[in-house]
Protein backbone atom coordinates (compact mmCIF):
# COMPACT_ATOMS: atom_id res chain seq x y z
CA UNK A 1 0.00 0.00 0.00
CA UNK A 2 1.38 3.27 -0.87
CA UNK A 3 0.90 6.37 0.69
CA UNK A 4 0.27 10.07 -0.78
CA UNK A 5 3.69 12.07 -0.66
CA UNK A 6 1.52 14.33 1.73
CA UNK A 7 -0.06 11.94 4.29
CA UNK A 8 3.60 10.06 4.40
CA UNK A 9 5.07 13.74 5.15
CA UNK A 10 2.71 14.10 7.75
CA UNK A 11 2.97 11.25 9.35
CA UNK A 12 7.19 11.55 9.74
CA UNK A 13 6.74 14.84 11.08
CA UNK A 14 4.54 13.08 13.65
CA UNK A 15 7.37 10.37 13.89
CA UNK A 16 9.60 13.23 14.84
CA UNK A 17 7.43 15.74 17.37
CA UNK A 18 6.63 12.75 19.51
CA UNK A 19 10.14 12.14 21.04
CA UNK A 20 10.94 15.70 21.34
CA UNK A 21 7.50 16.05 22.96
CA UNK A 22 8.18 12.68 24.88
CA UNK A 23 11.49 14.51 26.33
CA UNK A 24 10.19 17.78 26.52
CA UNK A 25 7.45 15.97 28.88
CA UNK A 26 10.17 14.37 30.89
CA UNK A 27 11.63 17.65 31.12
CA UNK A 28 8.11 18.96 33.10
CA UNK A 29 7.89 16.22 34.92
CA UNK A 30 11.18 17.25 36.89
CA UNK A 31 11.11 17.07 40.09
CA UNK A 32 8.82 14.58 40.57
CA UNK A 33 10.36 13.63 44.30
CA UNK A 34 12.91 15.35 46.41
CA UNK A 35 15.80 17.01 45.63
CA UNK A 36 18.48 17.12 48.17
CA UNK A 37 21.60 19.71 48.01
CA UNK A 38 24.37 17.97 49.62
CA UNK A 39 26.68 20.48 51.51
CA UNK A 40 30.34 19.20 52.56
CA UNK A 41 30.15 21.35 55.90
CA UNK A 42 28.61 21.33 59.25
CA UNK A 43 25.35 23.33 59.48
CA UNK A 44 24.96 26.80 60.60
CA UNK A 45 28.50 28.17 57.97
CA UNK A 46 27.80 29.94 55.44
CA UNK A 47 27.61 27.38 52.69
CA UNK A 48 24.62 26.29 54.97
CA UNK A 49 23.23 28.87 54.86
CA UNK A 50 23.11 29.75 51.49
CA UNK A 51 21.81 26.09 50.48
CA UNK A 52 19.11 26.13 52.72
CA UNK A 53 18.23 29.96 51.15
CA UNK A 54 17.99 28.31 47.78
CA UNK A 55 16.97 25.45 48.51
CA UNK A 56 13.47 27.19 50.06
CA UNK A 57 13.15 28.86 46.96
CA UNK A 58 14.07 25.85 44.56
CA UNK A 59 11.19 24.11 46.99
CA UNK A 60 8.78 26.49 46.70
CA UNK A 61 9.12 27.18 42.74
CA UNK A 62 9.41 23.25 41.69
CA UNK A 63 7.02 22.32 43.85
CA UNK A 64 8.99 19.17 45.65
CA UNK A 65 11.10 18.98 48.52
CA UNK A 66 14.26 20.16 48.27
CA UNK A 67 16.39 19.01 51.65
CA UNK A 68 19.99 20.36 52.73
CA UNK A 69 22.07 16.88 53.77
CA UNK A 70 24.94 18.16 55.76
CA UNK A 71 28.29 15.65 55.17
CA UNK A 72 30.78 17.27 55.80
CA UNK A 73 34.57 15.99 56.20
CA UNK A 74 37.66 15.46 54.24
CA UNK A 75 37.43 19.25 53.54
CA UNK A 76 34.56 18.60 51.64
CA UNK A 77 35.59 15.97 49.55
CA UNK A 78 33.52 13.22 51.07
CA UNK A 79 30.11 15.47 49.60
CA UNK A 80 31.37 15.85 46.36
CA UNK A 81 32.40 12.22 45.86
CA UNK A 82 28.84 11.13 47.33
CA UNK A 83 27.55 14.16 44.41
CA UNK A 84 29.65 12.99 41.66
CA UNK A 85 28.69 8.93 42.57
CA UNK A 86 25.22 9.65 42.43
CA UNK A 87 22.87 8.84 39.39
CA UNK A 88 23.04 11.86 36.92
CA UNK A 89 19.13 12.74 37.25
CA UNK A 90 18.76 15.88 39.38
CA UNK A 91 18.17 14.80 42.53
CA UNK A 92 21.50 15.03 43.64
CA UNK A 93 23.01 18.63 43.57
CA UNK A 94 26.07 19.84 45.39
CA UNK A 95 27.18 22.76 47.26
CA UNK A 96 30.10 23.72 45.17
CA UNK A 97 32.60 26.38 46.88
CA UNK A 98 35.51 28.14 46.36
CA UNK A 99 37.28 25.36 48.40
CA UNK A 100 36.49 22.41 45.76
CA UNK A 101 38.37 24.77 43.50
CA UNK A 102 41.17 24.54 46.06
CA UNK A 103 41.12 21.06 46.73
CA UNK A 104 41.53 19.75 42.86
CA UNK A 105 45.08 20.83 43.21
CA UNK A 106 45.84 20.63 47.56
CA UNK A 107 44.40 16.72 47.17
CA UNK A 108 46.82 14.57 45.24
CA UNK A 109 44.63 11.25 44.90
CA UNK A 110 40.81 12.55 44.97
CA UNK A 111 38.53 9.63 43.99
CA UNK A 112 37.26 12.29 41.47
CA UNK A 113 38.21 14.79 38.98
CA UNK A 114 36.45 18.25 39.93
CA UNK A 115 36.06 19.69 36.69
CA UNK A 116 35.21 16.82 34.69
CA UNK A 117 32.73 15.01 37.10
CA UNK A 118 30.61 18.25 38.20
CA UNK A 119 28.29 20.01 35.80
CA UNK A 120 28.21 23.64 36.85
CA UNK A 121 24.07 24.45 37.29
CA UNK A 122 24.51 27.99 38.12
CA UNK A 123 26.22 30.29 40.83
CA UNK A 124 24.63 32.29 43.82
CA UNK A 125 26.98 34.66 45.41
CA UNK A 126 30.68 35.28 46.27
CA UNK A 127 31.55 36.64 49.42
CA UNK A 128 34.60 38.58 50.23
CA UNK A 129 37.27 38.15 52.44
CA UNK A 130 38.60 40.97 54.88
CA UNK A 131 41.87 41.46 55.44
CA UNK A 132 41.79 42.76 59.22
CA UNK A 133 44.55 43.07 62.12
CA UNK A 134 44.13 43.62 65.80
CA UNK A 135 44.37 46.92 66.87
CA UNK A 136 47.72 46.65 68.29
CA UNK A 137 49.30 46.23 64.89
CA UNK A 138 50.41 50.01 63.65
CA UNK A 139 49.46 49.82 60.22
CA UNK A 140 45.64 50.87 59.03
CA UNK A 141 46.50 50.81 55.47
CA UNK A 142 47.09 47.89 53.24
CA UNK A 143 49.84 50.38 51.95
CA UNK A 144 51.30 50.55 55.69
CA UNK A 145 50.81 47.12 56.58
CA UNK A 146 52.96 45.97 53.38
CA UNK A 147 55.64 48.59 54.59
CA UNK A 148 55.42 47.53 58.07
CA UNK A 149 55.93 43.54 57.09
CA UNK A 150 58.93 44.47 54.70
CA UNK A 151 60.36 46.17 57.80
CA UNK A 152 59.78 43.17 60.22
CA UNK A 153 60.36 40.13 58.03
CA UNK A 154 59.43 36.98 59.97
CA UNK A 155 58.10 38.89 62.24
CA UNK A 156 54.10 39.00 61.35
CA UNK A 157 51.79 35.81 61.92
CA UNK A 158 48.41 35.66 60.02
CA UNK A 159 46.83 33.26 61.06
CA UNK A 160 44.23 30.62 59.24
CA UNK A 161 41.43 28.07 59.29
CA UNK A 162 43.91 25.40 58.14
CA UNK A 163 46.36 24.63 55.68
CA UNK A 164 44.89 24.29 51.97
CA UNK A 165 41.86 26.37 53.34
CA UNK A 166 40.73 29.37 51.45
CA UNK A 167 41.54 32.14 54.43
CA UNK A 168 45.12 30.45 54.29
CA UNK A 169 45.90 30.94 50.12
CA UNK A 170 44.07 34.20 50.64
CA UNK A 171 47.15 35.06 52.60
CA UNK A 172 49.45 32.84 50.76
CA UNK A 173 48.48 35.15 47.35
CA UNK A 174 49.14 38.10 49.43
CA UNK A 175 52.24 37.59 50.85
CA UNK A 176 53.86 36.73 47.04
CA UNK A 177 52.01 39.63 45.53
CA UNK A 178 53.51 41.79 47.87
CA UNK A 179 56.88 40.08 48.09
CA UNK A 180 57.33 39.74 51.85
CA UNK A 181 57.55 37.77 54.79
CA UNK A 182 54.84 36.61 57.49
CA UNK A 183 54.40 33.77 58.76
CA UNK A 184 51.46 31.06 58.35
CA UNK A 185 49.83 29.75 61.58
CA UNK A 186 46.87 26.99 60.75
CA UNK A 187 44.48 26.68 63.21
CA UNK A 188 41.99 23.56 62.85
CA UNK A 189 39.12 25.88 62.27
CA UNK A 190 37.94 29.38 61.76
CA UNK A 191 37.15 30.15 65.48
CA UNK A 192 40.56 29.60 66.83
CA UNK A 193 41.96 31.34 64.16
CA UNK A 194 39.89 34.38 64.97
CA UNK A 195 40.37 34.15 69.13
CA UNK A 196 44.10 34.39 68.73
CA UNK A 197 43.65 37.37 66.48
CA UNK A 198 41.47 39.11 69.50
CA UNK A 199 44.05 38.12 71.68
CA UNK A 200 47.03 39.34 69.41
CA UNK A 201 48.83 36.05 69.14
CA UNK A 202 48.50 36.44 65.77
CA UNK A 203 48.45 39.61 63.79
CA UNK A 204 46.52 39.39 60.59
CA UNK A 205 44.22 37.12 58.79
CA UNK A 206 42.07 36.73 55.52
CA UNK A 207 38.65 35.63 56.99
CA UNK A 208 34.83 35.57 55.22
CA UNK A 209 32.81 39.08 56.30
CA UNK A 210 30.58 37.16 57.94
CA UNK A 211 32.81 36.10 60.64
CA UNK A 212 34.43 39.21 60.82
CA UNK A 213 31.72 41.85 60.68
CA UNK A 214 30.40 42.44 63.73
CA UNK A 215 33.80 42.75 65.59
CA UNK A 216 34.97 45.01 63.04
CA UNK A 217 32.02 47.19 63.53
CA UNK A 218 32.69 46.77 67.45
CA UNK A 219 36.26 48.23 67.47
CA UNK A 220 37.94 44.93 68.53
CA UNK A 221 39.30 44.59 64.90
CA UNK A 222 40.66 47.24 62.28
CA UNK A 223 39.75 45.95 58.56
CA UNK A 224 42.11 47.14 55.73
CA UNK A 225 40.55 45.86 53.16
CA UNK A 226 38.22 43.58 51.50
CA UNK A 227 39.45 40.69 48.86
CA UNK A 228 36.94 40.92 46.08
CA UNK A 229 37.53 42.81 43.30
CA UNK A 230 34.75 45.33 44.31
CA UNK A 231 34.03 47.21 47.34
CA UNK A 232 31.49 45.76 49.58
CA UNK A 233 27.91 47.07 49.71
CA UNK A 234 28.28 45.90 53.64
CA UNK A 235 31.77 47.24 54.20
CA UNK A 236 31.44 50.55 51.95
CA UNK A 237 33.91 52.57 53.01
CA UNK A 238 36.60 49.95 52.72
CA UNK A 239 38.96 49.77 50.09
CA UNK A 240 40.06 46.74 47.84
CA UNK A 241 43.22 44.92 48.43
CA UNK A 242 43.69 44.85 44.30
CA UNK A 243 43.69 49.02 44.59
CA UNK A 244 47.31 47.90 46.04
CA UNK A 245 47.94 45.01 44.35
CA UNK A 246 46.11 44.72 41.17
CA UNK A 247 44.56 41.87 39.55
CA UNK A 248 44.47 40.41 43.75
CA UNK A 249 41.19 38.88 43.86
CA UNK A 250 40.52 36.00 46.80
CA UNK A 251 36.79 35.20 47.91
CA UNK A 252 34.43 32.66 48.61
CA UNK A 253 31.61 31.53 46.41
CA UNK A 254 29.01 29.28 46.48
CA UNK A 255 26.58 27.73 43.73
CA UNK A 256 25.01 24.46 42.80
CA UNK A 257 26.82 21.77 40.81
CA UNK A 258 25.01 18.02 39.50
CA UNK A 259 26.29 15.19 38.38
CA UNK A 260 28.02 14.83 34.74
CA UNK A 261 25.82 13.63 32.11
CA UNK A 262 22.99 15.19 34.22
CA UNK A 263 20.88 16.50 31.01
CA UNK A 264 20.75 19.88 29.77
CA UNK A 265 16.98 21.02 30.05
CA UNK A 266 16.90 20.16 34.09
CA UNK A 267 20.28 22.45 34.11
CA UNK A 268 19.06 24.48 32.42
CA UNK A 269 15.48 24.47 34.50
CA UNK A 270 17.35 24.70 37.97
CA UNK A 271 19.30 27.51 36.54
CA UNK A 272 16.47 29.48 35.45
CA UNK A 273 15.12 29.14 39.04
CA UNK A 274 18.46 30.11 40.67
CA UNK A 275 18.52 33.34 38.36
CA UNK A 276 15.36 34.04 39.73
CA UNK A 277 15.85 33.90 43.05
CA UNK A 278 19.03 36.18 42.45
CA UNK A 279 16.47 38.94 41.08
CA UNK A 280 14.53 38.78 43.90
CA UNK A 281 14.64 41.83 46.26
CA UNK A 282 14.33 39.47 49.44
CA UNK A 283 16.58 37.19 48.29
CA UNK A 284 19.03 39.46 47.27
CA UNK A 285 18.71 41.16 50.66
CA UNK A 286 19.19 38.60 52.25
CA UNK A 287 22.66 37.54 50.73
CA UNK A 288 23.93 40.87 51.37
CA UNK A 289 23.08 41.01 55.09
CA UNK A 290 25.89 37.76 54.89
CA UNK A 291 28.29 40.44 52.77
CA UNK A 292 27.49 38.51 49.72
CA UNK A 293 27.62 39.15 45.89
CA UNK A 294 25.10 38.06 43.43
CA UNK A 295 26.59 35.75 40.93
CA UNK A 296 23.39 35.33 38.68
CA UNK A 297 24.44 33.61 34.89
CA UNK A 298 24.40 30.61 33.13
CA UNK A 299 25.45 27.43 33.78
CA UNK A 300 28.37 27.88 30.84
CA UNK A 301 29.38 31.28 33.26
CA UNK A 302 29.59 28.81 36.50
CA UNK A 303 31.54 26.69 34.68
CA UNK A 304 33.84 29.59 33.60
CA UNK A 305 34.18 30.63 37.17
CA UNK A 306 34.80 26.92 38.34
CA UNK A 307 37.98 26.53 35.65
CA UNK A 308 39.39 30.14 36.08
CA UNK A 309 39.00 29.15 40.44
CA UNK A 310 40.75 25.96 39.93
CA UNK A 311 43.47 27.32 37.49
CA UNK A 312 44.66 30.21 39.86
CA UNK A 313 44.41 28.02 43.18
CA UNK A 314 46.20 25.34 41.77
CA UNK A 315 49.31 28.42 41.00
CA UNK A 316 48.93 29.26 44.35
CA UNK A 317 49.12 25.79 45.97
CA UNK A 318 52.14 24.59 43.90
CA UNK A 319 53.70 28.10 44.59
CA UNK A 320 53.19 28.00 48.58
CA UNK A 321 54.08 23.76 49.21
CA UNK A 322 50.32 24.05 50.60
CA UNK A 323 49.81 20.71 51.80
CA UNK A 324 46.54 19.53 53.11
CA UNK A 325 45.72 18.66 57.16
Amino acid sequence: MKFPRRQFLHLAGGAVAFPLLSRGARAQAYPSRPVRIVVGFAPGGGADIVARLIGQWLSERLGQAVVVENRPGAATNIAMEAVVRAPPDGYTLAMVTSTNAINATLYEKLNFNFIRDVAPVGGISRVPNVMAVNPSVPAKTVPAFIAYAKANPGKINYGSAGSGTPSHLAGELFRMMADINIQHVPYRGAAPALTDLLGGQVQVIFSPMPALIEYIRAGKLHALAVTTAIRSEALPDLPTVADVLPGYEASTWYGIGAPRNTRAEIVGKLNREINAALADAKMKARLADLGGLVLSGSSADFGKLIADETEKWAKVVKASGAKAD
